[in-house]
């Protein structure tokens, strides 16, 4: 009997497309080598699924802005620092005098605010479900140490919206490794109605090279199927993380939400409740996305239109040590992948 990698290696029946939509699949792919094993008819296409990557350049502009106010301080990851707006980076504004100061969690950022309170700290809350339960524990504990002075700039995405979309607009694709880390919050349930609807499986899976295999096995054989089937339920629950959940849910709400390359999308976000506004340093309204060199294809490239290699900036004007667009920045982004891994 053949292994379920001597059958991916050994396929030669009708092409299938395969996305994923989760930055942490496409670095492991490309970092396994799988993606480079697989035969022609197989045909793996990355997805918007780096949080960074679909962030629209209004909302980098207010950041940028917002760091050189006085006594405001923006905290960001550090993958987000090098992505430009219409009118630079974060990096750039931290050159022009913004205080600017990179942290590796949310929470990092109450420290901070304590140790100068007459400072407003903004962090730049972008992300997917995954991060949206820290963004509200940063949040009730700034309130249980009575930190005032502690904001958030809000560019926060639903995954399931954006897949619906990607079905909608593109068309094509034959099955979704659904996002893993995403999943462990939402559980199994919001995707179902998703591969019913549009009859394509999408299997869960995680992030080793043997849990990717089974995980591309099972796309290709239940090619035609809408089910939903959880290849890593050792960390997803069902009903993933209720708690989490719970707590997203007592600051945020469901809201329209601009996307690099698909404007806006209805209930693709999440934002502050009316009744935490005094938390939100002016998330509203940023839906512009202009101002990129004229030649990035950034955008084809997040919906899988095109592959990296298409994009006539890639490897040339464009490369991880000179990024034109946020997909060859931040690590997690389709194009940095590519160009590291030669994918």
């Amino acid at each position: 009997m053949l292994s379920r990698k001597d059958f991916l290696t050994g396929y030669d029946g009708p092409p299938v497309r395969l996305m994923e939509v989760c930055g942490t699949h496409t670095a492991a792919i490309s970092h396994s080598g799988i993606a480079g094993m697989l035969p022609p008819a197989i045909r793996l296409i990355s997805g918007p699924g780096c949080p960074v990557c679909v962030t629209v350049t209004s909302y980098l502009d207010r950041l940028a802005a917002l760091s050189l106010e006085p006594n405001h301080v923006v905290v960001s990851f550090g993958d987000l620092l090098r992505v430009k707006g219409s009118d630079g980076s974060l990096q750039d504004a931290k050159a022009r005098g913004g205080q600017v100061r990179m942290v590796y969690s949310p929470m990092d950022m109450l420290p901070l605010a304590a140790a100068e309170p007459h400072k407003t700290f903004v962090f730049a809350a972008v992300g997917f479900e995954t991060t949206e339960p820290v963004y509200a524990l940063l949040l009730s504990e700034a309130l249980r140490l009575g930190l005032r002075n502690v904001r958030l700039l809000t560019s926060l995405k639903t995954m399931p919206a954006v897949i619906d979309w990607v079905c909608t607009h593109q068309g094509g694709i034959d099955g979704f490794l659904a996002p893993g880390h995403v999943s462990v919050i939402t559980g199994v349930a919001p995707f179902v109605p998703l591969a019913e609807r549009y009859g394509i499986p999408f299997v869960i899976a995680g992030f080793e090279p043997p849990q990717l295999i089974d995980a591309l096995y099972a796309l290709v054989k239940l090619r035609g199927r809408g089910v939903v089937k959880n290849l890593y339920p050792s960390v997803v629950a069902e009903r993933g993380n209720e708690t989490a959940r719970q707590l997203v849910s007592r600051f945020f709400e469901p809201c329209d939400a601009a996307w690099r390359g698909m404007g806006v999308l209805p209930e693709s976000g999440m934002r502050l409740r009316a009744e935490w506004g005094a938390f939100d340093a002016g998330s509203a309204e940023l839906t512009e996305d202009g101002g990129l060199h004229p030649g990035c294809r950034c955008a084809s490239v997040l919906v899988g239109e095109i592959t990296p290699s298409a994009c006539p900036l890639y490897g040339t004007a464009c490369t991880p040590q000179s990024p034109q667009g946020a997909c060859m920045v931040s690590q997690e982004g389709s194009c940095y992948q590519y160009y590291s891994n030669k994918r």
